[in-house]
């Protein structure tokens, strides 16, 4: 019985089929019907402020961009001569970059050794400029210092120093060089090293005690700092001593205490070759170790002819290579802050690799006894987690070694991907964003560049930007945006939801990222995808948001978009009957296209653009017709040159926009303030007469005040006065109202403060108005006959309508209009102006939400512009959707629940 009259209640408010006495209701019936009863007032604009939010642009960015230049590399080897304070053992690493220097002559081994570093560091920055010093004298290393420092001005240049042929670094902080017969060994203070090098500089030290190097040289940059801020210093290419030394980088093989390993397992240049040959470094280590290898029978033999290059990633070695970026980009995001792991693996190509690599030589090192040092104070990644991924990595592709060798069997790409992008996954669905950040993302950005799994890591890149700002900046910080920029190159019609979502979002977060997308011609594509009528609807609106974030105060984006014909496309969609975001993103698009860029006007003139904007007023949708207002507004609030045409056009479209003063959503009426304050801005001089008439009506009302019967003449008397301005009296959209013969403001009862046609008992008297207008009717194109100053008076009657409304922050935006012109025409004609108090009243919440405006305190300043005053923020309150999670609501298609 319960059941069946639940069932009722659940027809009767969905179907309005059933009618049911309320006396045989239960109270669980009652509560279960309750969910079923359609609620209102839930739209955004119901729910929150309408109101912009204030965030900080491109704070992802490196403030300074750097590269390396020019590379000085330093050998201080003496072949066959062993430096007196090291005692080596026998047998003990002797291979210098891969070449044994007995092998041959002394002078033939120095120079083939210091050709192939050459090589292994053009690999990381093939444009830098390298020059080569091998056993050289204290004079050649300072030619060689300055000239590198003269051509690179303020790059960035690379100091590499092999000391494995001298002795150790003494404890005053000198390195050692020869003489010109190499009988002596030379000290070379790092004080004059580093006045020769100057600044910015990185340093690799790869000699024993290189931490004492690092030592001295952070004492003497401190000796330096004050003395080159004030100038004293020659060869300091900045002003700021304490800025330019912290941007000096130094790499050090070891620390001040410790000696170099002597395995003859080894190379003798550990430190150098873990830097420049990762790859043949780790693999000759995985050939060494004893245990925690799944795999027999490796040889060094084997692992020194891998198949394949470096640079490709469809090969065995390649693909090792482009893992390990993966896995050390991965273990320095989450170990290092922000702001250090974009210093030294976002900012320099050449540093980025060094210090990936330098992860690895402390992986290493580490079980050798051996610690390499920096003046970066990294912490500890010889344990992290993800070297285990690394070590699975190569037992899985180095299993294939032998049967590869022997033409066999054809190579098997790696799981690693595909398995950190199901962990990925999994984070996404089980953790969320509220959580530590997910380990795997800068293995995600580097998913993307390989075909098979990119579009499996967009769309999960995609969840993750979904879950608001902070994703997008960790996502930006991790260096995701050259790779979705580079994608947007591709012609692939499946990828074009994601990348638009992932744009859509990027630019919700960071809008000057417009600059980069115009610089790389970025807007093609979304000019692509809002053409494209087989893309639904929801991706259309994503690229209309695009495109008007590129064109958002942009000057260069504004030709470039208008170029790609994205008016006439953009007037084709206003049409769009099934999805009004659509309608409103198009429409918002042409408005900050227009604005300050009469070019696109015209253009949009040519196509009647206004008259199909226009349609949009009626709109079922507030946010549409806010949308519409704010393009038409942008249409005619523009200084171009002042032509009869363009004057009788900027005439008719303000006369309609007038139209909507009685628009039944207080968002609505405020856009229309925000319009009409741009358009007082400019039209200035001509409202400031109309509020010096007010000033002369209210000093004549105030002199004859105690007089009825002289009131009622000096009514008059200001009716015939703007009549003789305005000509006959038009309503708000140029058509003679029914009330009209009463008076411009009204009949001369209205005046009356108890009168029903006054929206408010405090307002005064010049503020009442009829309340039997005619019916709006749209104003023709080709209607010129209202003239000039019919529009400015029915824009001021549309604000002294709008300051007695009954929405709090509409009359106090329109009060601070009216009040400022009255201050302007005051102070010009020194008539006394009794300004409109625009104090805040106690609202209820509703009222509160969705008021969009930010009405600034008023000030008597004669020279503060009307528009400024008068701050709406519709379209930065629009674009807070593309912030928050739109996935499940506003595109929640089968793309997305894979």
């Amino acid at each position: 019985m319960a059941q069946s009259k639940t069932d009722g209640i659940h027809n009767y408010f969905s179907k309005n089929a059933v009618a049911i006495n309320q006396e045989d209701l239960t109270a669980d019936a009652l509560m279960s019907s309750e969910y079923n009863i359609p609620l209102t007032f839930t739209e955004k604009r119901h729910i929150e402020k309408i109101i912009g939010t204030q965030k900080p642009s491109g704070a992802w960015r490196m403030k300074e961009r750097m590269k390396t230049v020019s590379v000085a590399l330093v050998l201080c080897l003496n072949v066959g001569v062993d430096p007196p304070d090291v005692l080596k053992i026998q047998p003990c690493a002797r291979e210098e970059c891969w070449i044994d220097p007995l092998a041959t002559g002394p002078k033939k081994a120095l120079e083939a050794i210091g050709c192939q570093l050459q090589k292994q560091y053009e690999r990381w920055q093939p444009r830098a400029r390298s020059k080569l010093s091998l056993d050289p004298t204290l004079e050649e290393v300072k030619k060689l210092c300055q000239s590198l420092r003269r051509n690179a001005k303020e790059e960035r240049v690379l100091f590499h120093y092999n000391g494995h042929g001298v002795p150790k670094p003494t404890e005053n902080g000198e390195i050692w060089v020869f003489n010109k017969n190499y009988t002596q060994y030379i000290p070379l203070s790092l004080y004059t090293l580093q006045s020769w090098m100057s600044m910015p500089s990185i340093y690799v030290f790869d000699c024993s005690n290189a931490g004492l190097i690092l030592d001295k040289f952070t004492e003497f940059q401190q000796t330096r700092e004050p003395k080159i801020e004030e100038g004293g210093l020659s060869g300091s290419t900045t002003s700021s001593g304490s800025e330019v030394c912290r941007q000096c980088i130094l790499l050090g093989a070891c620390s001040s205490i410790e000696l170099l390993p002597q395995d003859p397992n080894l190379p003798a240049d550990l430190f150098t070759s873990c830097l420049t040959t990762p790859i043949a470094m780790a693999l000759r280590w995985y050939v060494l170790q004893t245990s925690g290898k799944l795999v027999k029978g490796i040889t060094k033999e084997l692992i020194d002819n891998i198949p394949g290059a470096l640079n490709d990633r469809r090969t065995m070695l390649g693909e090792l290579n482009w893992i390990f970026t993966a896995i050390t980009d991965t273990i320095a995001w989450n170990v290092l802050p922000r702001e250090t792991f974009q210093k030294l693996f976002r900012q320099d190509l050449l540093v980025a690799s060094l210090f990936r690599n330098f992860l690895l030589a402390e992986r290493i090192m580490k079980s050798y006894n051996c610690t390499p040092v920096s003046n970066q104070r990294l912490p500890s990644t010889y344990q992290h987690p993800m070297w285990q991924a690394w070590d699975f990595t190569l037992d899985a592709c180095l299993s294939q070694l032998p049967a590869i060798s022997k033409k066999q069997a054809e190579f098997q790409y790696s799981t690693f991907f595909a398995e950190q992008l199901t962990a990925f996954q999994v984070w996404l669905e089980y953790k969320g964003i509220n959580t530590n950040p997910p380990e795997q993302l800068p293995i995600v950005l580097q998913v993307l560049l390989s075909q098979v799994h990119r579009l499996r890591a967009l769309d999960l890149l995609s969840r993750f930007l979904d879950h608001g700002p902070n994703a997008v900046s960790l996502a930006l910080s991790v260096g995701i945006f050259p790779y979705v920029l580079k994608l947007l190159q591709s012609s692939a019609r499946e990828l074009r939801p994601l990348l638009v979502f992932i744009w859509a979002k990027i630019l919700s977060v960071d809008g000057s990222c417009q600059v980069d997308l115009v610089k790389d011609g970025g807007h093609k594509y979304f000019l692509h995808v809002l053409d494209d009528r087989d893309m639904p609807s929801e991706y259309r609106t994503m690229a209309a948001f695009v495109l008007a974030m590129i064109v958002n105060h942009h000057t260069a984006g504004q030709e470039a978009v208008y170029q790609g014909k994205a008016i006439s496309i953009c007037l084709l969609l206003l049409d769009y009957k099934h999805d009004h975001r659509l309608r409103a993103w198009c429409a918002l698009c042409l408005g900050v296209l227009w604005q300050n860029f009469p070019v696109a006007k015209w253009a949009g003139v040519r196509d009647n653009a206004h008259e199909k904007v226009g349609n949009l007023l009626e709109d079922s949708v507030p946010e549409v017709r806010c949308a519409a207002l704010l393009a038409l507004f942008t249409f005619i609030n523009q200084p171009d040159n002042r032509t009869e045409h363009a004057i009788n056009l900027n005439n008719t479209i303000g006369i309609q926009i007038c139209g909507m003063t009685n628009d039944p959503s207080p968002m609505v009426r405020e856009e229309l303030l925000s319009g009409i304050a741009g358009f007082v801005a400019i039209y200035e001089t001509q409202f400031i007469s109309l509020a010096q008439q007010m000033l002369e009506d209210e000093a004549l009302s105030n002199q004859l005040a105690g007089s009825p019967q002289k009131m009622n003449n000096s009514r008059n008397v200001s009716v015939d006065r703007l009549k003789s301005v305005t000509g006959s009296p038009y309503t708000r959209d140029g058509y003679m109202s029914q009330a009209s013969s009463n008076g411009v403001y009204g009949s001369s009862d209205s005046l009356d403060a108890s009168s029903p046609n006054c929206s408010s008992p405090s307002a005064p008297s010049y503020f009442s108005y009829s309340a039997n207008a005619s019916t709006i009717k749209r104003v023709a194109s080709s209607n010129a006959s209202l003239g000039i100053v019919n529009v400015y008076n029915t824009m001021w009657r549309t604000l002294l309508q709008l300051a007695v409304d009954p929405f709090h922050s509409v009359n106090q935006l329109a009060g601070i209009i009216i009040n400022l012109l009255k201050n302007k025409a005051s102070a010009s004609s020194g008539l006394r102006s009794a300004n409109i108090s625009i104090s805040s009243p106690e609202r209820n919440n509703t009222s509160s939400a969705s008021s969009h405006s930010t009405a600034r305190n008023m000030t008597a300043s004669e020279t503060t512009s009307v528009d400024k005053m008068v701050d709406t923020e519709f379209f930065q309150w629009s674009c807070k959707m593309f912030e928050k999670s739109v996935m499940t609501e506003f595109c929640n298609k089968k793309i997305y629940q894979r």
